[in-house]
């Protein structure tokens, strides 16, 4: 039974920082590429970072580049995002995902080809 867990959202003032994680149980993904996906009110999920399984490419819309960082530790089956410099427009349900095959060598940003979903962690930012 696979499951993933997200955990580090919250309430921030614009300029603040969050570290979110996602922890996965059930099955070891150190093969796999790991993506992170937001979705706020009124507007459709968009991926917003992913990393590949042995983390040499990481992948960011441009509206975050340079705030917000991916990592992984295959250890402890877990990723991670970064979120510094935080602005209002951040605000959304952020949401992790697990590639559908192994050992891919770019990080997709669509939605299709992620197989495993968290049920998302609530990130605020106020102004």
């Amino acid at each position: 039974q696979v499951q993933l867990v997200e955990s580090g959202g919250g309430l921030v003032q614009a300029g603040g920082s969050l570290r979110l994680s996602c922890a996965a149980s059930g099955r070891t993904f150190s093969s796999y590429a790991m993506g992170w996906f937001r979705q706020a009110p009124g507007k459709e999920r968009e991926f917003v970072a992913g990393i590949t399984w042995s983390s040499r490419v990481t992948s960011y819309i441009d509206s975050v580049k340079g705030r917000f960082t991916v990592s992984r530790d295959n250890t402890k089956n877990t990723v991670y995002l970064q979120m510094n410099s935080l602005k209002p427009e951040d605000t959304a349900v952020y949401y992790c995902a697990v590639e559908r095959y192994a050992r891919t060598i770019v990080v997709s940003k669509t939605q299709e080809r992620y197989e495993y979903w968290g049920q998302g962690t609530q990130v605020t930012v106020s102004s």
